[in-house]
């Protein structure tokens, strides 16, 4: 009877059943005659069913699988995203500015200490706000309608550059403490640039006067100044007013030299004509207001620059019809129309149409065959050099310019010689040249050129004697 039993639950398994009953008729056999055994086992059919289902069903019922349905986890304490709120913060630092009052170096202190306890990564904005304007500012450069607000800020500090600086000094010791606020700090005075409107005269001089300062001292890029190019306040005549504070600050701290520096970083150094309407945006324009401000250093940098900037593009218009192949007389004509418009000098001239003139092809990577491209070149432009070659010091710079420009390119040092005999031929002064150009070229090879031009200078001594 055991073994029935055995059997039967074997049946039932169906890893084991295809060990034990391989064949279908056998199982079919085997199944019936384990069936009936177990009937009589249990005395009766009605018994026998029930044990039969309950055994089929618990084998044959699939295991469910576990659900997280109703279960509840804890978020870790890390995960937690905390809402912005900064009434908090601004309660915070509103209150330790009214106990430090108008001591900045109580100021610094608190500043330097409270940022251990307080979020300033997170709230960088309001804490700039309030330092800067006693409380949050509301799109405009209005104060917002929260009545936490202090009275020691840079807005209600006496209007001196004196004050300033301490103010400057305040600012400087909280990025240099949390390094972090260095980013945050220059895109608040972005934002601060671009609600000048709403601020009152006396504010926007402070403001001004601190931003000067503190891009003398490095601690602000240039680039903020882009904000002062916003069409609606360059329209009122807001930005030109306050560029003239800030630059006048700027220039206290340093000297123009550093200011140009700055300005050339960051790409500025042409952009300072957007301070004005388009209407009045001529080098004239800027040139009288900035000078009768006080500010002529700032005039002569920006005619400096615009003047650079018409020879560069003086220089491309060259080069384009040098590559179209117009003629010579046409070229010769266009540039001298453009001196007189620019009123740029022969000696300035005739380093640009030389630059322009090499600068027309593509030479040669092998040095053998630079010096032949170069003669033929030369050949070709030589009317344009002599064109505006007409005083000594024009004919003294073109030398100089060849001498750079084969001493930067190695290649044309062994043609040095060749382009001298062409374009000094028949020049009763060069070797007067030769000589101011040994003077003025220590640094520039002076060895090499004075032998190489020993030969030339012998040359034109016996073709003139």
């Amino acid at each position: 009877m055991d073994r029935s039993i055995v059997l039967f639950f074997s049946v039932l398994d169906p890893r084991r059943r295809s060990r034990l009953l391989p064949s279908g008729r056998v199982v079919c056999v085997c199944w019936v005659w384990t069936c009936h055994r177990l009937a009589l086992f249990f005395g009766s059919k009605s018994r026998f069913l029930s044990a039969f289902i309950s055994v089929s069903f618990m084998n044959n019922q699939k295991q469910q699988k576990p659900t997280l349905t109703g279960q509840r986890f804890k978020t870790r304490k890390r995960d937690e995203k905390e809402r912005f709120d900064p009434s908090q913060f601004q309660e915070s630092i509103v209150q330790g500015l009214n106990q430090t009052g108008t001591d900045l170096e109580a100021v610094a202190k608190f500043l330097d200490a409270s940022g251990a306890k307080l979020d300033y990564r997170r709230y960088a904005e309001t804490l700039f706000d309030i330092l800067v304007a006693g409380g949050m500012l509301a799109p405009g450069g209005t104060l917002s309608d929260d009545l936490t607000r202090t009275e020691y800020c840079l807005f209600t500090a006496s209007e001196d550059l004196e004050t300033m600086q301490a103010y400057a000094q305040v600012f400087n010791k909280l990025i240099r403490r949390y390094k972090y606020l260095e980013k945050g700090f220059e895109e608040e005075i972005k934002k601060l640039l671009l609600f000048l409107k709403g601020f009152t005269e006396s504010e926007r001089n402070k403001l001004a006067m601190l931003t000067g300062i503190l891009l003398a001292n490095g601690n602000i890029s240039a680039s903020i100044l882009s904000s002062l190019f916003n069409e609606n306040l360059v329209k009122e005549g807001v930005s030109a007013a306050f560029a003239v504070k800030l630059f006048k600050s700027w220039i206290n701290e340093k000297d123009i030299n550093s200011v140009a520096a700055s300005l050339r970083k960051v790409g500025m150094d042409n952009r300072l004509m957007e301070l004005f309407p388009a209407n009045k945006r001529s080098c004239e324009h800027f040139s009288k207001y900035f000078t009768d401000a006080g500010l002529k250093e700032l005039s002569d940098f920006a005619r400096n620059q615009q003047s650079i900037g018409a020879r560069k593009e003086l220089q491309k218009e060259l080069q384009e019809q040098m590559s179209r192949g117009e003629t010579l007389k046409d070229i010769i004509a266009y540039v001298r129309e453009e001196m007189k418009k620019t009123s740029i000098s022969e000696q300035t001239m005739i380093g640009i149409v030389w630059t322009s003139v090499m600068s027309s092809v593509e030479w040669n990577k092998k040095e053998e065959l630079v010096t032949e491209q170069a003669i033929k070149l030369l050949k070709q432009y030589s009317p344009l050099l002599k064109a505006f070659t007409s005083q000594g010091l024009s004919e003294l710079t073109l030398l100089l310019k060849i001498q750079e420009y084969c001493y930067d390119n190695i290649h044309f040092m062994k043609a040095f010689q060749k382009i001298v005999v062409l374009l000094y031929k028949g020049v009763s002064s060069l070797a007067d040249l030769f000589k101011t150009m040994h003077q003025s070229s220590v640094h520039c090879g002076s060895f090499f050129y004075r032998n190489v031009t020993r030969p030339v200078q012998c040359y034109t001594e016996v073709t003139s004697g």
